[in-house]
């Protein structure tokens, strides 16, 4: 929801000036009286947007503390309604959940994900409900993640290695010989998803790449700024033409260098079925997609482009779990997790001493050794509790009227679930701005989608599908750092009252500030071998 000043915006507010006599006049008028819930009264043309600020879910917060946890705004001509408590998220995501499981057609849709063939922004129907169940069935399936672990094991060990490197280049520096963690995070998340999706690594320095990791990481982060940014076009169709942020002509721009690597990647698979023929056996999801289009029993076909958009929703659902600067589900949670652990001297304490006992000194951490540890389970829901990577879920739009209360919410309504504001409800979490994993241990709160106190995922029908796989990455990628490293802040004690917990707003929140800390290797040097 980034909005970003410029020449051309403050352009499209003179003209919106001039042209609000016509705006005023072309405004289609209710047919009946709604009963809206209550909200800030909305400038002419612009709405409440002028209320909207760098981080909006600190912004919509803020308003809630007045108008109420369900309240109204309206962006530009959009009506928004946005839910800030753990009743209204349970109406909007279980209760009336197929009323609101539609999407809103956005600039970003269109021109990002092939006209909206990505499962994130698809609008509800038989496309994307087949789409649905092609991602839980042949995609994400248990058999399918399974059959996968030693990739993400392979992964984690040479993040592993690569980190004693760098932490002994820095210590050899003689400076305060800490480590960028985000780099780290952001190299195994990508090996993973590269290996996982696409079959190999894709993404590398040298010959044999379509691009380079470090051209790859800008096309990510262009990609995920423009996901999440107000595009007032959205907002306000009419100045849509004038595309005044610049943003839809960026779209453009990310699209072509996104189709470009695409199709290299589904020509090389195309070349490999065509040669092995008859004796061609899928062994990654681009060609299990492949096989899903030359299906005569889809009832939506797929085609090429179609491919090419569900390869690109794991950019969008997976590269979650993936890159995007850092703005990526496993690189941002577990990011803010070592931010906050290295912050409380007593939970590092606690977390270093259950891998002590459970996992010893003569192994790293493996998917099946998760479930006997607790603590770090629970550190990872405290994590997801205060530092949500996606504060506000993605926008629903509402398929048809519907009432809470008192209150109406009519059909074309864009609504917004502050799952961020939730963590930080008092009325539901005791300190809820201190960092306490103890409060999960013992709890039968889970980030599954059924406990509306705590989202990170979502809930319903539109919830994320890779999470089965991205709860495996966050708990493997942190476990083994804390396993594999003692941690502390360059600068001892002092550093860490004075450690910035800023964020920055785009398709996720990562840190503003790209954490540093100093990791001193403590297991045998073969466990961070590389064979």
């Amino acid at each position: 929801m980034e909005l970003s000043p410029s020449p051309a915006s403050f352009l499209a507010v003179v003209l919106a000036a001039a042209l609000f006599l016509v705006a005023i006049l072309r405004q289609r008028r209710p047919t009946r009286k709604y009963n809206l819930p209550p909200g800030p009264r909305p400038w002419p043309v612009i709405g409440n947007l002028n209320l909207i600020g760098p981080l909006p879910h600190h912004s919509i917060h803020d308003l809630s503390a007045r108008y109420g946890p369900l309240m109204s705004l309206r962006f530009g001509s959009s009506p928004v309604v946005v839910g800030s408590s753990v009743e209204t998220a349970r109406f909007f995501l279980k209760t009336h959940d197929l009323a609101f499981i539609d999407r809103p057609r956005t600039a970003a849709g269109k021109h990002t994900t092939y006209n909206y063939s990505g499962l994130f922004w698809s609008p509800h129907g038989a496309y994307w409900r087949q789409g649905r169940r092609l991602w839980q069935a042949e995609l994400f399936n248990a058999r399918r993640l399974a059959s996968l672990e030693h990739v993400r094991g392979e992964e984690v060990r040479s993040m592993l290695n690569d980190l004693r490197a760098s932490a002994a280049a820095a210590a050899a520096g003689g400076q305060h010989a800490a480590v960028a963690l985000r780099e780290h995070l952001y190299m195994v998340n990508l090996n993973v998803i590269s290996r996982m999706v696409l079959g190999r690594k894709y993404v590398v320095d040298g010959a044999g790449s379509p691009v380079t990791p470090e051209e790859f990481r800008r096309m990510i982060d262009e990609h995920f700024s423009l996901n999440g940014a107000l595009n007032v076009g959205d907002m306000i169709p009419w100045l849509s033409w004038l595309d005044p942020q610049g943003y839809v002509r960026r779209m453009k721009r990310s699209a072509k260098m996104f189709d470009r690597f695409l199709e290299y990647v589904l020509d090389e698979h195309n070349e490999r079925r065509r040669r092995e023929g008859k004796e061609f056996i899928a062994t990654d999801m681009v060609d299990v997609l492949l096989e899903l289009a030359d299906d005569p029993n889809l009832e939506v076909p797929i085609g090429r482009d179609g491919v090419k958009g569900f390869t690109l929703g794991f950019t969008e659902l997976r590269m979650q779990d993936l890159i995007g600067g850092g703005t990526d589900t496993s690189s941002v949670t577990v990011e803010w997790a070592m931010s906050e652990i290295l912050r409380s001297p007593e939970v590092l304490a606690k977390a270093s001493e259950e891998l002590e006992r459970v996992i010893g000194r003569d192994r790293l951490v493996a998917e099946q050794d998760i479930p006997n540890l607790p603590y770090m389970e629970a550190i990872v829901k405290e994590t997801m509790r205060l530092h949500p990577v996606a504060p506000l879920m993605s926008p629903r739009l509402s398929r048809e009227d519907v009432s809470m209360g008192r209150y109406d919410i009519p059909a074309g309504t864009r609504v917004l679930i502050n799952v961020w504001a939730i963590g930080r409800d008092p009325a539901v979490w005791e300190a809820p701005m201190e960092f306490r994993p103890e409060r999960f241990v013992g709890s039968g709160v889970d980030v599954k989608g059924q406990d509306f106190e705590l989202l990170p995922f979502g809930s319903g029908r539109r919830m994320c599908p890779g999470i089965g796989l991205g709860l495996r990455m966050v708990h493997m990628i942190l476990a083994n750092l804390l396993h594999a490293f003692a941690w502390r802040l360059p600068g001892g004690a002092a550093a860490a009252e004075e450690l910035s917990m800023e964020e920055t707003f785009s398709l996720t929140v990562p840190r503003r500030v790209p954490l540093e800390a100093v990791a001193e290797p403590k297991l045998p040097d073969h466990l961070y071998a590389v064979p």
